[in-house]
């Protein structure tokens, strides 16, 4: 592999946490990955902030979370992921703060995991278009939840939940980063993400008409598996905790 093709990531872990804010976050263009290591005997969870339910204008937000919950509860489960939890922030308006440090902090120390999954914190997704403030604020969040965890001294009322402090996080792995540092081969696996994003249809039909789900995430594979060497493949950002 040539310097200026992206490194493989290191896959010696076992235990992996997401955490994301709307139902089909992951699905474009992570999932693929997680049903790599969800096929190599890993574990992996997911956390959605919201329910996504003012992702779809044409319905109300009572009627649209929960049926983007049920959506991704099917998506996650066609890539190996049984543990899909909602923690019922109000989509649209994430906001970094204490309060969210410490709800995230409070998961990492329940769930344990060694690589914690998130989107990018940058203003632009690659090629420009802006990314929503949901994505970039919890983005942080998980960051410095994923070091907050590991100190005892903040927010010490976890311990009275019996949360133990866990230094375990190796790495957040930032999906959709302008950045990416990190590649994962998911050329026997994509079919199976693709298959996880079609799962959100209600949220499809909704899109711009005409968005076709296997063309973006093969168009994207193709081009970041040119750059790691790999039929198809997914990027990350690596931030090391």
């Amino acid at each position: 592999m040539t310097a200026d093709k992206l490194p493989v990531l290191d896959e010696n872990w076992q235990r992996a946490l997401a955490i994301v804010a709307h139902p089909d976050d992951m699905e474009f263009g992570a999932s693929s990955a997680v049903a790599r290591w969800t096929a190599q005997g890993k574990e992996v969870s997911y956390i959605l902030m919201t329910s996504g339910e003012a992702g779809i204008d044409g319905m109300s937000p009572e009627e649209a979370g929960p049926a983007r919950e049920e959506e991704e509860i099917k998506s996650a489960a066609i890539v190996g992921v049984e543990k899909v939890e909602f923690l019922g922030y109000t989509d649209g308006i994430i906001e970094y703060n204490l309060d969210l440090r410490r709800d995230l902090t409070r998961k990492i120390r329940t769930y344990r995991p060694e690589i914690v999954i998130t989107l990018s914190h940058h203003l632009t997704w690659p090629g420009g278009p802006l990314n929503m403030a949901d994505h970039r604020w919890l983005a942080y969040g998980v960051m410095d939840a994923s070091r907050d965890a590991g100190n005892r001294w903040i927010f010490p009322e976890l311990l009275d939940e019996g949360l133990e402090p866990w230094t375990g996080v190796r790495m957040v792995l930032l999906s959709g980063s302008p950045e990416p540092t990190h590649a994962v081969d998911v050329t026997e696996h994509l079919d199976i993400g693709i298959a996880s994003l079609q799962a959100h249809k209600l949220y499809i039909d909704n899109l711009a008409q005409g968005f076709d789900p296997v063309g973006f995430l093969t168009q994207a594979a193709v081009e970041t598996g040119k750059q790691a060497g790999f039929e198809y493949a997914v990027s990350f950002e690596v931030i090391s905790i």
